[in-house]
């Protein structure tokens, strides 16, 4: 079995780590205030606060991306089928619009990060959320929280072990697993966005600021199974589907274009050797005799 080493088309230096980290440390502190803050803090006004942790984080990503792109050489092939899957994944993402847990999309980004590597598929969960967004009018203050939670779930596939060996059934099994616990993450964590701006006294699971994180984290958790379950299972059960059936022929193209893309190809131009040029062939002389 062949052990040569995955291409990447972005590959993570120290500068994209630490913009990595920086923004994944921003964004776990947005998703996670109403368990990390103490009851007596003044955080249930961060309804207003929204629109600034939705510039902030999204200046952010932007340089996450910038950093991705200013080390790794980002070239026009990696930014075409950037463009491409992008865009596919943001045409799939209304198809299940309004359905339960029928999200097409969430497959193309775990096969496109097992494939193309976490730094590529930050970048691409990110993009294809934000260009779905663009599509559906789907801009607010939780698209900054959804670019940065598809761009986990996609660099997390691309973080999965056996790369350059695992292949066949046991990659099949792999992405399936990941992709039905992911889904239920990115479901879990987006519920975070919004379940601390219910009113307290609208329900027993809404987040009250004034309870003891045990009891805002039993409170989350029962808005999760009475809101959620049903739409996480389904995004669930259909990413494991189209995993285990399209995965194969969506794999062998992902990886048949990445050869031929050739991203750590370096690209040289050969100066040409005027000393050749005598080699050349060329043409006896023609010679003409005058008429009478």
């Amino acid at each position: 079995m062949s052990t040569q080493r995955q291409a990447r088309a972005v590959r993570l230096g120290p500068r994209s780590l630490a913009a990595l980290a920086l923004v994944s440390a921003v964004g776990v502190a947005g998703f996670g205030w109403p368990f990390l803050a103490p009851p007596t803090s003044r955080l249930s006004a961060h309804a207003q606060d929204a629109p600034w942790l939705f510039a902030g984080l999204l200046v952010l990503l932007v340089a996450v991306v910038a950093a991705a792109i200013s080390e790794s050489g980002l070239g026009p092939k990696a930014v075409a089928m950037l463009g491409v899957l992008a865009a596919t994944g943001a045409a799939l993402r209304p198809i299940g619009a309004g359905t339960a847990g029928i999200e097409p999309m969430f497959f193309l980004m775990v096969l496109s990060g097992r494939v193309l590597g976490p730094g590529f598929g930050f970048v691409l969960g990110s993009v294809t959320m934000f260009a779905s967004a663009l599509l559906t009018g789907g801009v607010g203050p939780w698209l900054p929280f959804q670019m940065l939670a598809m761009g986990w779930f996609a660099m997390g596939a691309g973080l999965l072990p056996g790369p350059d060996r695992l292949r066949g059934r046991a990659e099949l099994a792999l992405l399936a697993a990941y992709g039905f616990l992911a889904a239920f993450a990115y479901g879990t964590i987006m519920n975070l966005a919004g379940w601390p701006f219910m009113s307290a006294l609208a329900s027993n699971v809404a987040f009250d600021p004034h309870a003891p994180v045990a009891t805002n984290l039993a409170r989350f958790l029962a808005y999760c199974l009475a809101t959620s379950l049903g739409w996480d299972l389904g995004r669930a059960v259909v990413t494991v589907v189209l995993t285990l059936t399209l995965g194969p022929a969506v794999l062998r193209a992902l990886r048949r274009a990445t050869r031929r893309a050739a991203f750590e190809t370096p690209v040289t131009f050969d100066t040409p050797d005027r000393g050749r040029v005598s080699e050349a062939p060329h043409m006896s002389p023609v010679t003409y005799e005058a008429g009478p």
